[in-house]
């Protein structure tokens, strides 16, 4: 579903010569392409979502780097690449959301002190996945199972 949203939308942006977005969403397609071929078999809509939250992690580094470098004409394509790829993702959950979806992990597992950290971020890697900022998350966790 997802990767034929990306491809109708790469064919309206070629029929309305918007190149800069037809590159961004080649770019996409490139991206979910290589992964298929290293697994060798066809992505779901989580595995893309997936490939598409990479991406995004990937150019923020890269705004970061650009803007201490003084490069803002790089950070620049990197932000309206990331504004591109963010339109892919499910909208994101709110901090408070988060912080939710953690305490109820942490009191399904019976998660009491940082030892048990693993335990609730796999579990909530597969409810938070493509919908929050998982570092974010991660920090969050480990404030709350630390005191």
């Amino acid at each position: 579903m997802l990767k034929q949203q990306l491809t109708d939308d790469m064919k309206a942006a070629m029929k309305g010569g918007d190149k800069s977005r037809l590159g961004v969403i080649r770019l996409i397609l490139a991206a979910v392409k290589q992964v298929e071929v290293d697994t060798r078999e066809e992505l779901s809509d989580a595995d893309i979502t997936g490939v598409l939250t990479k991406m995004v992690k990937q150019r923020r580094d890269s705004v970061t780097q650009y803007t201490d470098a003084g490069r803002t004409e790089l950070a620049d394509q990197e932000t309206y690449e990331i504004g591109i790829i963010e339109g892919y993702l499910p909208e994101q959950m709110s901090e408070d959301e988060v912080a939710a979806v953690i305490d109820e992990i942490i009191a399904a597992t019976g998660a009491n002190g940082p030892k048990d950290m693993g335990k609730v971020m796999g579990q909530l890697k597969g409810k938070l996945q493509g919908k929050a900022d998982m570092g974010a998350a991660s920090a969050l966790v480990k404030q709350k199972l630390t005191g």
